[in-house]
């Protein structure tokens, strides 16, 4: 055993375990991106409705394809309600795609595998990303297993490139049910090396078994759901791809020079401690590119092509989009993995010493660590305590009064809490993804037990009288908490009927 762990291969695979799971769970969810991706997952393992993904029982939830709450779901459901259970479908995201980066070099960068993996193992974003519940590492895994059956298709001796395409096509379908279009920006790159560096004999990127693939994996899902919910076709393409990619209808960094406040901080500090290797490579790239007019140079070259288009094809277009998160250049992060570990290599630079390894992953799980004691009132683990301390009894639904809901509380108060977000009166809304699931007096109407309420402090007096007026008293749970008020609710005569909450979308 102690031979096998002088391996390199073995010594960054422990590295990265160590990094992907220590600690995976010691922090609570954290609203509201973690609970909201959580709480749709296990409203899927409480229903047993695993097609239509739904924040409560009123309303669907459709910013996203479901294979992110699938993985949640099925994680849950095999290792229990935990924060750990929640996070491990992005760890294992993580681990993917070291392993990719190792596969991907081995052909782009031979005898520089080791590098590129522990390049990517120990990168500050992708080391973060993992420690959180989101859709984008999965869609990172997903391109990066397509691309890199590419990579094998054009660059293994002796491959069998149909066989390699048709897993490409697979990791696309993928990706397409975890965040739809943007996982076909890696096609982009195929198609756009395929006319760089033309290589006819060897594949064809579109064939038959590929296309079959895709659309049997990828397209049920859309077909059932729009079929059932209609209008919700033009939701997807309307609000979730064009109103993404042209205007800043969400809020995201739309402004003219929103993609460099963005996107400039995420590469370099995101990219750390290996920033310097891929600033070098960045100056050097308008020399290479100059040279790549030449085919001749680019066929010689082909692996810089590739890596080149890898980054710089999707990063164009995520700056020209005008919805702009962090996040979003997750998957560039495994070719900027290879492009240090080639950069490294052609200076004749070998792994990091093994002290200052140490040093910056012992700084990384530190960092994890401190996470879990960071005073947040997104913390949906202390919001947790903080309601059971004060309800006193069984805990069925936590219902927010014109206030952003805690879906957090989901989790770490049990599966089969339902959490709801509430209006004051009727408001026009749109019908997929509204703000709010109902009003105050259709959620009154339904007469459900065990419900916490929570409302700001600030609106209390007058949301009191609200509730009185419909013929219920207000009970007080203790002190206000992050300038929030609980309380429970029981009817003091007959409630008057409601007007009907609108049918689940």
């Amino acid at each position: 055993m102690p031979l096998l762990f002088r391996s390199p291969a073995w010594r960054i695979a422990l590295l990265a375990l160590v990094l992907a799971l220590g600690f995976l769970g010691t922090r609570g969810i954290w609203d509201p991106d973690e609970g909201r991706y959580t709480n749709v997952a296990l409203n899927m393992l409480d229903s047993g409705d695993w097609l239509n993904p739904k924040r409560s029982h009123e309303v669907g939830h459709w910013t996203k394809p479901p294979l992110t709450y699938w993985a949640i779901a099925a994680s849950v459901g095999v290792f229990g309600a935990n924060p750990w259970a929640a996070r491990l479908p992005s760890a294992l995201a993580y681990l993917l795609c070291v392993w990719l980066a190792w596969r991907v070099a081995r052909r782009l960068a031979p005898g520089a595998q080791a590098q590129a993996a522990l390049a990517y193992a120990t990168m500050l974003l992708p080391f973060g990303a993992a420690q959180m519940i989101t859709t984008d590492f999965l869609l990172a895994a997903a391109t990066g297993t397509a691309l890199w059956a590419f990579v094998e298709a054009r660059f293994a001796p002796r491959a069998h490139p149909l066989r390699w395409l048709t897993l490409m096509w697979a990791a696309f379908a993928l990706g397409f049910l975890t965040k739809g279009p943007p996982a076909l920006l890696g096609l982009l790159v195929v198609l756009a090396f395929d006319y760089a560096v033309p290589d006819r004999r060897r594949h064809r990127v579109f064939h038959f078994a590929g296309l079959a693939l895709f659309v049997a994996l990828a397209l049920p899902w859309y077909v059932a759901v729009t079929l059932d919910h209609p209008g919700l076709l033009a939701y997807f393409l309307g609000d979730e791809v064009v109103g993404r990619v042209a205007s800043n209808e969400f809020d995201r960094n739309g402004e003219w020079y929103g993609w460099l406040k963005v996107y400039g901080p995420t590469l370099l500090l995101g990219t750390l401690p290996w920033t310097p290797a891929l600033w070098r490579w960045l100056r050097a790239l308008p020399t290479q590119v100059r040279g790549w007019r030449d085919p001749a140079v680019r066929h010689a070259d082909a692996a810089g092509v590739m890596l080149a288009l890898w980054v710089l094809l999707p990063l164009l277009v995520f700056c020209i989009a005008r919805s702009r998160l962090p996040l979003y250049v997750l998957p560039l992060f495994l070719p900027l993995a290879v492009i240090v570990a080639r950069q490294r290599q052609a200076e004749g630079r070998g792994l990091p010493r093994p002290a200052l390894l140490t040093l910056w992953a012992a700084l990384l799980l530190a960092l994890k660590a401190a996470a879990a004691y960071w005073p947040t009132h997104k913390n949906a683990a202390a919001w947790a305590e903080a309601i059971r301390a004060r309800a006193g009894g069984a805990i069925g639904e936590v219902v927010f009064v014109e206030d952003m809901a805690r879906y957090g509380l989901h989790l770490h108060l049990g599966t089969g809490t339902q959490i709801e977000k509430v209006s004051l009166d009727p408001e026009p809304d749109s019908r997929f993804n509204p703000e709010y699931d109902e009003t105050l007096a259709q959620e009154l109407a339904e007469h459900e037990p065990g419900v916490v309420w929570v409302a700001k402090q600030e609106r209390w007096p007058e949301l009191r009288r609200r509730i009185e007026a419909l013929g219920w008293r207000v009970h007080p749970l203790g002190t206000p908490y992050e300038g929030r008020v609980m309380f429970r609710l029981e009817p003091t005569a007959s409630a008057p009927s409601a007007p009907a909450a609108p049918p689940p979308n």
